[in-house]
Order: C-alpha cells, then sequence, then structure tokens
C-alpha cells in the first residue's frame, strides 16, 4: 500500500500488514545500507524488536539512542526503516503520542492479538474485499492500490474466481463479485478530501477525469488536491480558507457548473460546516 500512514481495523493487522509490506523489502534494505546499517540489517532489527517488547512505547529517538549503545551509527530515518522491516514478522504500529511525538509499540500490547494467515489465503481475502469497495475491477487494479506483485494478484484473483463475474466496459473487461451490483450513481455531488480512497482506488483515473482534468487534481509530486466530484467525475476541486467569522470555500470548476449540481455543492458545504461548527460560505468561480 502507499508508503504513508493508515488506519486498519485491529483484526487485519496479523495478514494485511505482512502482505502488502513484504514487495519493499529490498528498498529499505538499500536505504538502510546507505544510513549507516550494514547490509545484513537482520541484527539491528532483532534489537529493536526486542527494545519495543521489554521496553515500548518508544519514540525514534529512543530506538536510535538504543541502537548506539548497541554499536549502531544509525542516520536519519533509519530507525524507522529498522522498525518497517521487522513489521511484517513483529507487527509495529503506532501508539500513544509522548510529549507530541510518536512512539512505537508492538500491536499485541496495544492492539491485542490478531489473527494471521497463511500468505494464498491472505491474498484471496485482500482481492474480495478489494472488489467489494471497488469492483468492477482488473488485477493490475488490486496490484497497484495494494502495492503488491503483479503475479500476486492474479493469484488473489484465481483464489475466488468462482465467486466473481465479468463485465464489459469502456476500460475493457473488469471483473466484480458477484453478490456486489451497484447501481450508477444518480444526481450525487461530493467534495472528496485530498487523497480519498475514491481518487486512489485503481490504476487508470479515466473513470474520474480526462487527462487534462485529472491532472489538476494531481499535479505531481505525490499530491492531490480535494477533488468535487459529481455522479463519480471529477468537475473541480476546493479548498477552505478560516476567517474570522466563519470559512470560505472555493470551488475552481473545470467547465460550466449546472444549477442542480450548484444547489448541491451548497448542500455539501454546509455539511461541512456542520462538521467543523462554523458557517460556511461557498463560492464557484
Amino acid at each position: 500500500m502507499r508508503g504513508t500512514l493508515h488506519l486498519i481495523p485491529t483484526d487485519v493487522l496479523g495478514w494485511l500488514v505482512p502482505l502488502t509490506l513484504e514487495s519493499g523489502v529490498t528498498q529499505a534494505r538499500r536505504r538502510l545500507s546507505q544510513l549507516g546499517i550494514p547490509d545484513d540489517p537482520e541484527r539491528a532489527v532483532r534489537a529493536v524488536h526486542r527494545m519495543l517488547d521489554r521496553d515500548g512505547p518508544l519514540t525514534r529517538r529512543e530506538i536510535e539512542e538504543r541502537l548506539r549503545r548497541a554499536g549502531y551509527r544509525p542516520e536519519g530515518y533509519a530507525a524507522a526503516y529498522l522498525v518497517w522491516l521487522g513489521t511484517p514478522r513483529h507487527i509495529v504500529v503506532f501508539g500513544p503520542e509522548r510529549d507530541g511525538e510518536n512512539t512505537y509499540i508492538l500491536s499485541r500490547d496495544w492492539a491485542g492479538p490478531s489473527e494471521r494467515l497463511d500468505r494464498q489465503p491472505a491474498l484471496a481475502e485482500l482481492t474480495g474485499r478489494y472488489l467489494a469497495a471497488h469492483g468492477p475491477a482488473t488485477p493490475g487494479d488490486l496490484a497497484f492500490w495494494a502495492g503488491i506483485r503483479a503475479a500476486e494478484a492474479r493469484r488473489g484473483w484465481k483464489a475466488i474466481e468462482d465467486r466473481l463475474e465479468e463485465v464489459e466496459t469502456t476500460r475493457g473487461p473488469m471483473w466484480r463479485l458477484r453478490a456486489h451490483r451497484p447501481e450508477l450513481p444518480r444526481g450525487i455531488v461530493r467534495l472528496l478530501p485530498s487523497f480519498d480512497e475514491y481518487l486512489l482506488g485503481w490504476k487508470d483515473r479515466s473513470y474520474v477525469a480526462d487527462a487534462s482534468s485529472w491532472r489538476r487534481v494531481n499535479p505531481g509530486g505525490g499530491w492531490y488536491h480535494p477533488a468535487v466530484v459529481a455522479d463519480g467525475r471529477a468537475i473541480g476541486t476546493w479548498k477552505t480558507e478560516r476567517r474570522m467569522d466563519g470559512i470560505a470555500l472555493r470551488v475552481r470548476r473545470f467547465s460550466t457548473v449546472p444549477p442542480a449540481v450548484r444547489r448541491k455543492l451548497r448542500q455539501e458545504g454546509q455539511d461541512v460546516g456542520r462538521y467543523l461548527k462554523r458557517p460556511v460560505d461557498i463560492e464557484v468561480g
């Protein structure tokens, strides 16, 4: 999965984390070598696990201090990479903040035990859950979304093929779960936040916007602007600005916005205001 923070149900940590982190092991080892950890970092990984087992939760700085006492010279984010590298075997998560700093803790100590699955059952489970939320899709979409190898995505597809049905789309043949046949959106307008799952769930983004419009949502550098979506298509971006008397919500449209969509945009804006408990002034420009 993307190398960023995720909120994950505790009951899936034991099989989901090892499944999705394994493909980045080579890169992590290379970065550790660059940051002062030997080519074989396993001893350092075991040291981090022991200190978390004994003294966790620990901040990154506390882990670095203990590594130095053990004879290592970790530079930069070496401690974080060591935590990451050991996570498939010893699930590590963020624990309670301490003086504004994140801490690392073994998931068993923070969230309790979590079921482990062999890799093939884990792939089947991941594929089924992905399609329940994203179907119709392809194995390539799953590989892109989960950060797993294309061959493994195809293995996951194969494992649940008796639950799938093929559908023809403008993007070619795709698959969905037989039990999930959602209707196409009609009259739905949403203000999606940055990095919303709808924007990241498939490899091909043409379902959201044409190439020129997509560049305004995703201008590069790994950034995604908050998007205005009407019936599944991006029609603009939006941002908010706090003021003394409330919040200014500004929409930058890609093309003409029909009156009915403008009305629903205002309803969405009012929902934002209710959530933030402040009045919202909406401008579509």
